[in-house]
This record gives C-alpha cells, sequence and structure tokens, in this order.
C-alpha cells in the first residue's frame, strides 16, 4: 500500500493516495482510519507526514478528527451549488433527487429594528413577519431557516406548509425576487440549532445571509439559512479581469 514516490512533496503524494483510496470504497464514509501510526507505516512515510497530510484534508473536509476517538471519512455532500447562482432550498433538495419537507416552528409579527428599517427602508410603525422553520430531505433535517419579510408583502392566503417562500412571493405577491446580496460563514456546534438538526458535536454548520431583491430593486426578504455542513457544499465560479 505505500505511495510510490514522484517528484512532489511526500505529503502531496499521501493526499491523493487517501483521497483515492476513498474513492474506491477501500475506506468509507463515516469509516474510522487506522490509527497514525498503522497508516504512516503502511503509507512508507513518517507520522509528521501524514499528520501534514491529514491536516490538509481535514481543512477539504474530506476527513473528520475526533480528538481522543480518531481519524473518519467524512460523508460527502448531498447537495451542492454555486454560490453565484440563486437557488431556493426547495430546489436544491428537488434537484439532489429527494423530497423536500418543512417542519414549521413558529411566525411572529414584530416591530423593526434599527436593522430591518436600513434593510427594508421601511417606517418603525411597519411589521416584520419573523418566520423559522427547518427544511428536510427526505425527512431528515438539513437546513434551519429565519426568513423576515414586510408584513404588507406577505399575502393572506400565505400558509405555513408552504414549502417555498420564493413560489409564494412571486405567485401570490407579484413579487419575483431576480438576485440577493449573500454573506457566508462557518461556525461550530451551536448550542440551539446543532440538536434541532440533529448534528454530531463535531459538525459544523455553513450560514448564510441574504437579503433578496425584486426585478425593481425593492428589498422582500432577508433570510438567515443554517446548512449542515456535512450535507452542503457551495462553490463559486470566479473569472479572470
Amino acid at each position: 500500500m505505500s505511495i510510490k514516490s514522484d517528484n512532489r512533496h511526500l505529503y502531496l503524494q499521501v493526499i491523493d493516495r487517501l483521497k483515492q483510496d476513498i474513492e474506491e470504497g477501500l475506506y468509507k464514509e463515516r469509516e474510522k482510519l487506522p490509527s497514525e501510526f498503522d497508516l504512516a507505516k503502511q503509507l512508507g512515510v513518517s507520522r509528521a507526514t501524514l499528520r501534514e497530510a491529514l491536516r490538509i484534508l481535514e481543512e477539504e473536509n474530506v476527513i473528520i478528527r475526533r480528538h481522543g476517538v480518531g481519524t473518519f471519512v467524512n460523508a460527502k455532500p448531498l447537495f451542492t451549488s454555486g454560490i453565484e447562482q440563486l437557488n431556493s432550498v426547495t430546489n436544491m433538495i428537488l434537484q439532489a433527487g429527494m423530497k423536500p419537507g418543512t417542519v414549521f416552528l413558529s411566525s411572529v409579527t414584530q416591530g423593526p429594528t434599527e436593522e430591518d428599517v436600513r434593510r427594508f427602508s421601511c417606517s418603525a410603525e411597519e411589521g416584520i413577519v419573523v418566520i423559522e422553520r427547518v427544511r428536510t430531505a427526505n425527512g431528515e433535517p438539513v437546513v434551519y431557516c429565519v426568513d423576515k419579510l414586510p408584513e404588507k408583502i406577505l399575502p393572506e392566503s400565505f400558509t405555513h406548509d408552504q414549502e417555498s417562500i420564493f413560489n409564494v412571493l412571486e405567485e401570490e405577491a407579484n413579487k419575483k425576487i431576480t438576485y440577493a446580496v449573500a454573506q457566508i460563514e462557518p461556525i461550530g456546534y451551536h448550542e440551539k440549532i446543532s440538536p434541532i438538526l440533529e448534528c454530531e458535536p463535531e459538525t459544523a454548520l455553513l450560514v448564510l445571509k441574504q437579503m433578496h431583491y425584486d426585478e425593481m430593486d425593492e428589498p422582500v426578504l432577508y433570510s438567515v439559512n443554517y446548512f449542515k455542513a456535512d450535507k452542503f457544499s457551495f462553490h463559486v465560479l470566479r473569472r479572470r479581469i
């Protein structure tokens, strides 16, 4: 099983070999890898070289290291999307060939915060609807959603069992979302949200904050979505200018 030497740094060769072994099924998803001592011996490299390779693989979310327990193969993301593509959670789940679902948690109409007044360019007297939901794929919780929108925009016919707020706004409020300004950041274990999403303690979350605008450049929806990092992968296409 030892790697065949080439002109590259050894740790790069180890990375490629372990990725190949995972791809070929030698190590399966969520399976524990051999100990560092045994793995280094099998590959014919030093433990220092192996640790550098494992460090990079962990950064790439290929593996996950649990302190005092061992190193495990990470599950591949079920859902992937270009961050430049404005796609609803419902569509992401459908595109993965799974059935989307919604668990309604709460809905409240409240006065706008100072940040809401700035976001929506609204007055301090207008109502803001805050909706909390969990989105599921084949019954498994995968995204925790907090959506904010002006009360005057939300159709009276809206019910909490409707899957996509995008569709509700377009079909019932004549508000077609055409673009969004997004911010994405990783966070660790969240005391409230991680248990709801049935996350393991070491599972990170990806937080996507988006301000959505309609065809008239009017702000219509602010959302904060917490994605399970082991289920979702986002990428971006960058072009040289």
